[in-house]
């Protein structure tokens, strides 16, 4: 009786041992293993992904709410041209300068007067400059968007393999011992049902992510095109004006100073 109750014991410790997490990784077949590094490998790529682009749209905001304020200010946009330079921080101010650039360089071509036609052509340039910018931070917003959205859709089925792949060793290891006590049942199982949780670790921040962050970047991109819309109507109030595009300056840095501003508002 007492060398049961000994046996019992010692085999509720060993079941206890492989039943740890370490030990259900240290016991697993070497297929479970792999699957079980790929989706903590996934898990933790996937919170690194989240981190940087949270941080990075609630700076990306703070930046542009600030911009805009200096925008809509009434201060001529040649001096806040000059204050963003060359290298601008933030989307919004790229498109700017991306517009004052190929405004100035209108000006420098040596044209003094512009016609109707001429004055529509500098507008599509200007409208199109702003449009390949915002298509280039846009894709820069939503990189590794994907690589979410692949872990959101495929990790609970590699899970599902890694468990299916532990059900098997288990009946392998029921006919091999012809023994279906819990000893031999639990860890086969157990792996199993690890590799299915973490399949499911590495989904739902995933899946969660995925949807809130698509959200917060087309908002911010309708934001973008918002203010790409507002800056094209500035500029085409400034070329229909009769002293700009009849006028000794008609093309020029002068043209768009802070009376475009105030109209605009």
């Amino acid at each position: 009786m007492e060398e049961a109750v000994v046996s019992s014991v010692a085999m509720s410790d060993i079941v206890t041992a492989e039943l740890s997490i370490w030990g259900l990784f240290v016991e697993s077949d070497l297929v479970v293993k792999v699957v079980m590094i790929i989706l903590l490998f996934c898990s933790f790529w996937v919170w690194a992904v989240i981190v940087e682009k949270v941080l990075r749209l609630r700076r990306l905001d703070e930046l542009t709410t600030g911009f805009e304020k200096r925008f809509w200010s009434g201060g001529s946009l040649e001096d806040l041209y000059d204050r963003t330079g060359d290298k601008p921080s933030h989307p919004m101010a790229m498109m700017f300068a991306a517009a004052m650039r190929e405004w100035r360089r209108s000006s420098v071509s040596g044209t003094r007067r512009v016609d109707a036609e001429r004055g529509a052509h500098l507008q599509q340039r200007i409208v199109r400059a702003m449009e390949v910018t915002l298509a280039r931070e846009q894709g820069q917003l939503e990189r590794y968007m994907g690589y979410l959205a692949s872990v959101g859709a495929t990790a609970p089925f590699l899970g599902l393999f890694g468990t299916v792949w532990g059900i098997m060793n288990s009946f392998q290891s029921i006919a091999a011992t012809k023994n279906t006590s819990l000893a031999v049942v639990a860890p086969g199982i157990a792996e199993a049902l690890f590799a299915t949780a973490l399949g499911l670790v590495a989904a739902i921040p995933a899946v969660v992510a995925y949807n809130k962050l698509t959200n917060d970047i087309n908002r911010y991109t309708d934001r973008l095109d918002n203010f790409a819309t507002e800056f094209e109507a500035i500029v085409s109030r400034q070329l229909d004006e009769p002293r700009s595009v009849y006028g000794p300056d008609a093309v020029g840095p002068d043209a768009v100073g802070s009376d475009a501003v105030g109209k605009s508002a």
